[in-house]
Order: structure tokens, then C-alpha cells, then sequence
């Protein structure tokens, strides 16, 4: 995700703008509609009957073939905000209702941190390091505070707070601790380093105060390769971390794996490395901290993913209990797993206040947001895997080296790419053997967090690498080689340790292939090459891993476990619900999918649901919003509290009316006698919500004694196995233009399987927006460091951002797998699009160059790259080898035994 001056459409599809970038919801079909199994030709221009074309979503119809989707009547309110009421017994889950949040935030009357306006509030600015790799001898603030309308400016001394310490519980051989000052003190690691805090009666008196702070220097060699950090007698950037590493894990190491490689017929490697990236939310970090008196807490307003997470953060280092803090995050402009990492300014912000006894804002501006916040993406991949003679994959050996910058993040540590990436590699396909060595190592950058997808961009874009490089050399299609290994049987557990819920691997790729297939772009490719030019294809093909619950976070020995969530859900005397969760939207639309999953469960419409998030006294502890876990853990515990509000509201009813519980269920807005589906008939044999919450709240005499006044119910939710796994396969058309460079996407297919959708609408923008930022990782978005250990990018004129006219339209067609343990049978959504399309990209790139010679492994292909490719003269190549796959049901493709019940291809629109 990249999500930054990109911008989204009103029903929530972008081309990764915050509103709908964010890391969860789940995906399939609205399985109510009557095209859902008609087959309808599609819009003008369209290669053939079956294919998607630019302009128009289509879907899966259950044999495989794309249809479009005219314009239903639902579909046209998506544009609207307002929420459409189904009739009384249909389902909110699957219905793409508008955004709810879109009347107040495409109107202006959104509110995001910098639009909170305080009385007596003052501003703050930081004096940051001009160094990469220092001693800091002085720091000089007089004259600073001299500066009119400063009043305050304080170092590390003058604030003496606690450091931000993440830890893994693993022994010092596999992950070293630092600690990260909130301000610098006798070191600076990177430039950018905060190192004073400014504060003023207005911005621009800050920004001139940090202009009279005199720091003096010792300057120390910087770290800026890796080369560098792993060389012997490099010089350490904390001297507690031997050669710079501060992650070095080794994991599973199959027997015999050596012997294997030995003697395969094919051993094919890949060596690849991914640029360091910034998730560039279009709303920067920014935070206002207050001091109330009359409840003797501490308020912190800040743009987070994770409040609890700060809150406690905030509580340690200010060494305050954590009653005495509160954290509140109003809107959201973006996330992208930059903002699930606690940050250091934050914290001191509300040191500041504290100290001044007055509210204190502080707001990340562009060039600090580009330089000196949480970074990612920079890793080195050394991989290798062998292929028998019939191109099934015998064994996966790679070394995995992530540069993490200068300090671990609050709470994932530096193990947050490495052990993710070692984990999960094998992916899709059925690796039988696999040994990874994975570090982390510690250089004079900005640190990274977790950032979109974490990892699964970089080795996915691997693994496909080496499918495309086993095939030329075995003379297989590609995608072909890759039927033959994927994953069709489930549960599966792989060389891994890891289990696999079911998904549609293969028929996601068959469905992919065939829609490119269909519209004739294969033969537009072979008309292209014969006029000279160079028109690419290219696949990938993965899994995403969703839902993680305490027992997967627990596998990597984090000494904060996330993974439950708790949810409250609360009715009040009108009948109206109020649902509070743990969870943090920053453009995913929880006001809109957490209120269909109560007004599904409860049966009312969606206008009487009000969703609370990112309040610290709220909800006792919740996790926020990352790693795709909203509604998979989120709103499973939604739901269950609905339910438990829901059956108490069926016992007040069944001590009314003296029958058991179990002869009464809940109807449209009211519980009824079960069977009794006239709500309207003359006996009156049904209550209104109302009228129960009457006797709840008004009429307590009238209870059982066993049923407490009031309705809420508060239920929890957690995941006691690996997660629920979504799939896709991205198919990407390409060309290549000569003298300029330039890399042109002409089409860009994705099929995807994340289970139940919420809302379809919703899932589609995620797809879209996470897409757009993996086509940024592939071609454009990179940071750079000098020598010196300077940023190469200071402003967006060095940092290459992708408009709207370099992100093509992108076509969605979903297949649903329901996940079977969670509540909804929804998988996470939210990062799939970024994994899969640098490795789209970059095979479509590599077929356009194939007559070349040149094969790219790196990212991101840059103009310059692409045109010295050209250059190279044409070589004589073997015909591409395509392989039509059989047009049959996409079940077919897996064992009947293995497939649950519920498992289902559905489509959306």
C-alpha cells in the first residue's frame, strides 16, 4: 500500500487512497441477485464473450466464466452513503450498501488530528539529527527559546522519560534488544532523528525555533548496505548488536535437503532485492495531548492503528498507570501499518503537555513524513528451489537478509519482516522440502514497521521468479508448472508447520489465465512482437494469511502476544444499538461492515447501528487494525456480542409471554414466537426492541430474576489455530516502450478468495487501492540513502508516486471459500492486492523482454532499467509454450472429500 495524494471513488474503490487501503475485511460474492448465475456479454470493446474489460466488474459464475454486472438497483445507492434496508428476512452480510462514513468525510466534515483546535493549545515541532551516525557532544536550546512566540523547548534531559523497548522472547543468538530513546540523548542513529522538542504558540514559531538549535557533532562512520553492516569490523550501530544483526533465525532445515538439490534435475535461483519503501498515508502522523483535571488523566489524541498500544506505551515511558491515560483517535486519513508502530513524537508531545500544563498539537509534515517516519520493504532474497523432470518442486532453500534501519518497532520488534517472510515463503505450493536462514540487520536509516502485506510482496515475487525461471528451463508454460504444484487439498499442512484452510489456489488461476486468454491478449501479444514491439504477460499466484490469532503471534515469541478482540454491543431505551470494538478503521469502512454484521445478527436496519472505535476507556483492551484482522477477529466478536444481546433480549420476551426461550427467535427488529412470521397479526405475538428495552431499562420489576437490568453483552473473540488463508492470482498485460523506458499496464485481472464479504463493494476498493500500491512497489517508489547515510528522497519530486494515470483500471472478479472458524465465514482483504502484483508486474515485464536475453529480478524496474534491456540485441528464443487448461467446473479441481460443505464459488459485483 502506498496510499498518499491517490483518491478514492464514492463507493469506496481506490487506487489506494486511505478510505479503503486498510489491512481487513473479507471477500466474495452478494449471492442474492439473479445475474449471479447468468452469463451476460460484456461492455464494448471486450476481446470475447467471457472476458473482463476495463470499465466493468464482473464476476465468477460458478462454471468459470466471467459475466458482467449491470447496475442494480443497490448498487446505485453505493454512491449515496445511505444505508439500503433489505426486506425483513434477507441479510445485511453481502449487500454493498454505501459507505456510511462518505457523506461526513467527502463534505469536509471529517475530523483528523490537525482539526482539533484546543483553548491555549501550543504547537510542537522537533530538532532533528543532520547526521546519520553521531556522537551528540552538545545540544544548545537558548537561543531557540528566545525565539518570539516559542515558549518552551525541552531535550531528552529536561523530560527524563522511559525508552520504547520491543522484545522476542528468543535467546541473544537469534534477536539482540534496543532500546529506542523517545528523544535522543549521548547518539543519533539516523538523520532525522528526533533529538529537542520545539513548542510554540503557532506552527511557524516552532518551525523557526528548530532554525537557532545548535547540536554539536562527533560524527561516526555511517551504515547505509548491507554489505557494509555484515563486513567484518564494521562498525556496530548499537554496540550490543554483533555485526549489526539483530534478528539471525534459521528454521526447519529439512533432512537431507542438500542431497535433494544434489540431485535434482533442475535447480533453478533467483537473487532479488526490493527498494525501501514509505506507506506515504495521504494523512500524516500527528497527535494532541491535554491534561484533564477533573479525571486526572492524560488525553491523547492521535492518528494510531493501535491506541491500546500507545496508551500503554505512553503510560511506561511518562511512568504514569494506565488509568491516567487515555487515547482517542478521531478520523483517520491512512495507516498502511506505518501508524501500528508507536512512534516517538507522540509520546513526547504528551511529555510536553504534561510538563506545560497546556494542550500541545503536534503534525508531521511532508518532508519529516518522508524522511524520518517509519520506513519498509528492504530486503535481499538469495533462493534457490529444484524441479523434478516433470516440474514439480522438490525443495525451496533461500537467505533472507531485511534491512530494518536503526531501531526495532514498538511492539513487532525488527522481527517483523524476517520471521514473517521465513514462515510463510512456500505459499501456495506443495514444497516438500525447505530450509531458510532469515536476519534482520540494523543500519543509519529510518526504522521500518510493518508496512501492507509485510514481507509477502517480496517473497512471493520470489517464489514466482523461480517458477518462471524452472519453467524456460524445463520448456513448460508457466502457468501450467504452476497447476501442477499448487495446493488443491485441504486442510493442508505444509513443510512449513503451518495448516492451510481450504481456498480455490487452482481454480483462481485458471479463472485468471482464461479471462487474458479470452479477450485475445495472447494474440495481441504475438501481433505486437511481429510489429516490433514488446508486449509482456505475466501471473502470480498466492496465499494471504489472515485472522492471526493469539496462537499464531505467540509462534514468533513476541513478548506482546496480540490476537483476541472484544467487542460491546449496548441498546438503549429507543431500540438503537451502539457497538464498541477493539479494532481501529483508517479507511476501511468499519462504520459501515462492523453495522452490517450487528444488523445482520440482530435484524435491524442499519440506520439504528452506531459503531465506536479507538477509545482507550471504551473498551478494556483491543489490538486495533492490522495484518487483515478486522472483521476475521473483529467482527466475529462483533457478532457473538449481538448474539448474546440477542438472546437476552429473547428471555425477556419468553418471560412475557411464559414459554420457554428456545420457542422464541428474533425477527425483524422484534422477537416473535418462533414460527410466527407475521409480525403484524392481530395477537400481537411478537415485541418490538423497543418495547423490550422498556422493560430492560424502565420496567426492571418485570424481569426474571435471573436477567439483570439493562441490555448489553460483551463477547471475545480469538483464533486457536494458524488463521484463515485468502487467495488470488493477478494476471498483468504490459508493454514496453522503447527510448523512454516506460512501462505500460494495458490490462490488470485479479480473482480472488476471501471468503465471505461483508460488503462487496468495500472489498473491491481494498483490492483496487492494495493493488495500486504493489504496481507502485514494482515500478516506481523507492528511498535511497548516500554515503553519508542522506535520504535521496526529501519531497515528491524525488519520491515517484504513481497518479491516477499510471495505475490502470482494475478488474475484480471473486470466488468464495468460506472460512469455517470464524463467525461471518469472512477472511481478511485487506493486503492481498499488494502482495500479488510486483510479481505480476515484474513477470509480464521479464515476457516482454524475453527476446532480449534480460531477465529482472529486482524492484523497482525503473525506466532507465527497462530501456538498457531494450537495447540488448534480439535473441533467437524458443516459441513461448502456453497451455490451455480444460474448461470445467473450477470445483472439479479439488477433491471432493476435501471440500467442506460450505465451500462455494460465488460472485460479486
Amino acid at each position: 500500500m502506498s496510499g498518499d495524494t491517490r483518491t478514492a471513488n464514492p463507493d469506496g474503490a481506490t487506487t489506494g487512497e486511505p478510505g479503503t487501503a486498510g489491512p481487513d475485511g473479507a471477500m466474495s460474492s452478494d449471492p442474492r441477485t439473479p445475474e449471479a448465475d447468468g452469463a451476460t456479454t460484456g461492455e464494448p470493446g471486450t476481446a470475447g464473450p467471457d472476458g473482463i474489460t476495463s470499465g466493468d466488474t464482473r464476476t465468477a459464475n460458478p462454471d468459470g466464466a466471467m459475466s458482467s454486472d449491470p447496475r442494480t438497483p443497490e448498487a446505485d445507492s453505493v454512491t449515496s452513503g445511505e444505508a439500503r434496508t433489505p426486506a425483513p428476512d434477507s441479510a445485511w452480510i453481502g449487500a454493498s450498501v454505501g459507505r456510511r462514513e462518505d457523506p461526513r468525510l467527502l463534505t469536509g466534515r471529517g475530523r483528523f488530528t490537525d482539526d482539533i483546535h484546543l483553548p491555549g493549545m501550543l504547537h510542537a515541532q522537533f530538532v532533528r539529527s543532520t547526521m546519520a551516525h553521531a556522537t551528540v557532544v552538545s545540544i544548545d536550546l537558548d537561543e531557540v527559546r528566545q525565539v518570539p512566540g516559542v515558549v518552551a523547548a525541552f531535550t531528552a534531559a529536561d523530560l527524563d522519560l522511559g525508552d520504547i523497548t520491543a522484545r522476542l522472547d528468543r535467546p541473544r543468538s537469534e534477536y539482540v534488544p534496543t532500546d529506542m530513546p523517545v528523544l535522543a540523548r549521548d547518539r543519533v542513529r539516523y538523520a532525522g532523528e528526533p533529538l529537542a522538542i520545539v513548542v510554540a504558540r503557532d506552527p511557524y514559531a516552532a518551525e523557526d525555533g528548530l532554525e537557532a538549535a545548535k547540536v554539536a557533532y562527533e560524527a561516526r562512520p555511517p551504515i547505509t548496505r548491507e554489505a557494509d553492516a555484515l563486513a567484518p569490523g564494521a562498525p556496530l550501530v548499537h554496540d550490543e548488536a554483533p555485526a549489526n544483526t539483530l534478528v539471525d533465525v534459521s528454521m526447519f532445515a529439512t533432512e537431507g535437503i542438500d542431497a535433494v538439490f544434489d540431485d535434482a534435475p533442475c535447480v533453478v535461483a533467483v537473487e532479488a532485492r526490493t527498494g525501501r519503501q514509505n506507506a506515504l498515508p495521504l494523512e500524516t502522523r500527528g497527535a494532541v495531548a491535554s491534561w484533564d483535571d477533573r479525571e486526572e488523566q492524560l488525553l491523547l489524541q492521535t492518528s494510531s492503528q493501535t491506541p491500546h498500544q500507545v496508551r500503554t506505551v505512553a503510560a511506561r515511558c511518562l511512568r504514569l498507570d494506565e488509568r491516567s491515560v487515555r487515547v482517542v483517535v478521531p478520523d483517520m486519513g491512512g495507516g498502511f501499518g506505518q501508524k501500528c508502530a508507536v512512534g516517538r513524537e507522540e509520546i513526547a508531545t504528551a511529555a510536553a503537555a504534561l510538563r506545560l500544563n497546556r494542550p500541545v498539537k503536534w503534525t508531521e509534515d511532508r518532508k519529516d513524513a518522508l524522511t524520518a517516519s517509519f520506513l519498509a520493504r528492504e530486503q535481499h532474497y538469495d533462493a534457490r528451489a529444484a524441479f523434478d523432470a516433470d516440474g514439480r518442486i522438490l525443495a525451496l532453500d533461500a537467505a533472507i537478509v531485511c534491512d530494518m534501519g536503526a531501531y526495532s518497532c514498538y511492539p513487532f520488534t525488527a522481527g517483523i519482516e524476517p520471521l514473517m517472510a521465513s514462515a510463510e515463503m512456500p505459499g501456495v505450493y506443495k514444497v516438500p522440502a525447505y530450509r531458510v536462514r532469515a536476519r534482520a540487520i540494523t543500519t543509519n536509516k529510518a526504522p521500518s514497521a510493518p508496512y501492507r502485506g509485510v514481507s509477502r510482496p517480496q517473497y512471493v515475487m520470489v517464489m514466482e521468479r523461480l517458477f518462471e525461471r524452472a519453467a524456460r528451463e524445463l520448456g513448460v508454460d508457466a502457468v501450467e508448472l504452476r497447476r501442477r504444484n499448487l495446493i488443491t487439498e485441504f486442510p493442508y499442512t505444509g513443510v512449513n508447520n503451518i495448516t492451510y484452510d481450504p481456498g480455490s489456489y487452482r481454480e483462481a488461476l485458471d479463472l485468471c489465465e482464461r479471462t487474458l486468454r479470452d479477450e485475445g491478449w495472447y494474440e495481441r501479444r504475438e501481433a505486437a512482437a511481429a510489429q516490433g514491439r514488446h508486449m509482456g504477460i505475466g501471473y502470480s499466484c498466492f496465499s494471504e494469511r489472515t485472522g492471526y490469532g493469539s496462537t499464531a503471534f505467540a509462534q514468533r515469541k513476541m513478548e506482546v502476544v496480540p490476537g483476541y478482540d472484544i467487542a460491546e454491543a449496548r441498546m438503549d431505551t429507543s431500540g438503537a444499538l451502539v457497538v464498541t470494538t477493539g479494532t481501529m478503521s483508517h479507511g476501511q469502512s468499519h462504520e459501515t461492515t462492523m453495522a452490517q454484521i450487528a444488523a445482520d445478527q440482530l435484524g435491524l436496519d442499519l440506520a439504528k447501528v452506531r459503531i465506536h472505535q479507538g477509545d482507550t476507556d471504551r473498551v478494556s483492551y483491543g489490538w486495533g487494525t492490522f495484518a487483515s484482522r478486522s472483521i476475521a477477529v473483529g467482527g466475529s466478536a462483533v457478532r457473538l456480542a449481538a448474539a448474546k444481546l440477542g438472546t437476552k433480549l429473547r428471555r425477556i420476551a419468553a418471560s412475557q409471554w411464559g414459554i420457554p426461550l428456545e420457542d422464541t427467535e428474533l425477527g425483524w427488529g422484534s422477537v416473535r414466537r418462533r414460527g410466527d412470521h407475521d409480525e403484524q397479526d392481530e395477537h400481537g405475538e411478537h415485541l418490538t426492541y423497543e418495547q423490550l428495552a422498556d422493560i430492560a431499562y424502565l420496567k426492571a420489576h418485570l424481569l426474571p430474576k435471573d436477567v439483570e437490568p439493562g441490555l448489553s453483552a460483551t463477547a471475545t473473540f480469538d483464533v486457536f489455530n494458524d488463521g484463515t488463508f485468502s487467495n488470488a492470482a493477478h494476471g498483468v498485460v504490459v508493454e514496453l516502450h522503447e527510448g523512454t523506458g516506460q512501462v505500460e499496464i494495458l490490462r490488470y485481472a485479479c480473482v480472488e478468495d476471501c471468503g465471505v464479504a461483508i460488503n462487496p463493494k468495500v472489498v473491491e476498493g481494498q483490492a483496487r487501492g492494495g493493488i495500486a500500491q504493489g504496481i507502485a512497489g514494482a515500478l516506481f517508489e523507492q528511498i535511497t540513502y548516500d554515503d553519508q547515510g542522506e535520504p535521496s528522497a526529501t519531497s515528491f519530486m524525488d519520491y515517484k508516486v504513481p497518479t491516477a494515470h499510471e495505475i490502470p483500471y482494475i478488474s475484480v472478479a471473486h470466488l468464495e471459500t468460506p472460512c469455517a472458524f470464524t463467525e461471518t465465514g469472512a477472511k481478511g482483504a485487506g493486503e492481498g492486492g499488494t502482495i500479488g502484483a510486483p510479481a505480476a508486474v515484474l513477470n509480464a515485464v521479464n515476457d516482454a523482454l524475453l527476446p532480449t536475453g534480460v531477465e529482472l529480478d529486482s524492484t523497482p524496474v525503473t525506466p532507465e532499467t527497462v530501456a538498457r534491456a531494450l537495447e540488448q540485441s534480439p535473441r533467437e528464443q524458443p516459441p513461448r509454450k502456453h497451455v490451455r487448461p480444460e474448461r470445467t467446473r473450477p470445483e472439479q479441481n479439488r477433491p471432493e472429500q476435501s471440500r467442506p460443505e460450505q465451500t462455494r464459488l460465488e460472485r460479486t459485483r
